[in-house]
């Protein structure tokens, strides 16, 4: 039972940072500036759209699984260095995923996480 009972705050914990994550998108989208700025903006908004989509897929499908998780959304702050701070989250997701969500189902829809944010990170990289 303490077993589950730690995993459930281990899965309420990754989905918060997966929430914070998305909102530093935002923070980084409306601070960058300069040359291929524009580009930025748009591969950061279609970022935070799929996630805003794969993150409510994956808390409904918890949810279902586990019943209700409490989620507690970490602060949110802009980083400085925002591509690798978006590599870091990456390998975060890699390093958890199997442990939290071994169902099939549940392992596409990080599947989703993760292809969002290499695509985002190939065109953030493109630009500089």
């Amino acid at each position: 039972m303490a077993k589950a009972k730690n995993n459930k705050n281990a899965m309420g914990e990754f989905l918060g940072k997966l929430i914070s994550f998305r909102n530093s998108l935002k923070l980084i989208h409306w601070s960058i500036t300069g040359k291929g700025s524009y580009e930025a903006h748009i591969s950061l908004d279609q970022a935070i759209d799929s996630l805003v989509d794969v993150t409510d897929r994956l808390v409904e499908t918890t949810f279902a699984l586990k019943g209700t998780v409490d989620i507690i959304i970490p602060e949110t702050t802009r980083p400085q260095q925002h591509i690798k701070y978006i590599e870091a989250y990456y390998q975060e997701v890699e390093s958890q995923r199997q442990s939290l969500f071994p169902e099939s189902f549940s392992q596409s829809i990080i599947d989703d996480v993760q292809e969002t944010i290499q695509q985002l990170l190939f065109r953030l990289k493109r630009l500089e």
